[in-house]
């Protein structure tokens, strides 16, 4: 296995390849670039044994991570949105042998696990203006298990904390819900500002989520629905936030959970009990039951 050192080495220094080609960080791309070899190799470990493994990576920027994740002995395929940084990945394809494959465009609009394949480990410094997005495009989903086989991405810290959030804390929300119920997230590792090139006004954090086995029974579709009706009101009573979402309430009911908590009390367990017994009543076997 190529060595992550030995990547390093062959190719010209990040600084110098960012000057190079001229590669000034876009805002308006959510671009802050790493560049610490040691710490990108660290950020590359956090999956484990990449020996052989097919990694997707989003916003490869001008390859730092790119390089760590070779070195480790992964085959990439990266998706990057800038033109401009695409001579700079061709130089690090150049140096790979074979083991980087890059596509130009919006990984909002790519079908990743057509083109990452099943078993694929996600890592990626993502870019901030799209990570939440594709996070909860790659947690959602009826099928289970999903197409990757792990997530390790890099986050705005406080976005990072909303992930591995606890009941009753001021972070928990939607976003804890939907990575906690069937999959174990976990905080990797935290990253200063400073290590940024440009450094953001925010600090950053590795979450690595690995998928678990689905409860029985849940329709995501029925979670998320249940969750933005009750954290998009987080200050009311859960009766009154999900008055409108047809079943709730009387959910409850038959849970003997109370009207009057407030959606950051319900632990996840929780609210995937509310989500099974609303899809249990509205199931064709209930309805011909009711009928």
């Amino acid at each position: 296995m190529t060595s992550s050192t030995a990547i390093f080495e062959q190719l010209p220094p990040l600084r110098e390849v960012i000057a190079r080609h001229g590669l000034s960080a876009s805002k308006a791309l959510g671009q802050n670039f790493l560049l610490d070899g040691q710490l990108l190799d660290r950020i590359a470990r956090v999956p484990g044994d990449l020996a052989g493994q097919r990694v997707y990576e989003v916003g490869p920027g001008p390859g730092g991570l790119t390089r760590a994740l070779i070195g480790r002995g992964a085959e990439v395929i990266a998706v990057e949105r800038d033109r401009r940084c695409l001579p700079a990945l061709a130089e690090v394809a150049s140096a790979s042998a074979g083991r980087l494959r890059v596509i130009q465009g919006d990984a909002l609009d790519i079908d990743d696990a057509a083109e990452a394949g099943t078993g694929a480990h996600i890592v990626s410094n993502l870019p901030y203006n799209v990570g939440t997005a594709l996070l909860v495009r790659w947690l959602s989903g009826e099928a289970w298990p999903p197409w990757w086989a792990s997530l390790t991405l890099m986050f705005q810290q406080e976005v990072a904390e909303r992930i591995v959030a606890r009941p009753d804390t001021s972070a928990y929300g939607r976003l804890a819900v939907l990575a906690q119920w069937r999959s174990e997230p976990r905080l990797a590792m935290k990253v200063h500002r400073s290590a940024f090139v440009p450094p953001p006004k925010v600090m950053s954090a590795v979450v690595h989520i690995v998928p678990t086995s689905a409860p029985a029974g849940v329709s995501p579709r029925t979670l998320e629905r249940l969750t933005a009706a009750a954290f998009g009101q987080r200050r009311k009573m859960l009766r009154r936030s999900l008055q409108a979402l047809g079943g709730a309430p009387a959910a409850l009911d038959r849970l003997g959970i109370e009207g009057e908590r407030r959606a950051e009390t319900l632990s996840v367990h929780e609210f995937v009990a509310i989500a099974r017994e609303m899809d249990a009543r509205h199931s064709p076997a209930a309805d011909a039951e009711l009928g």
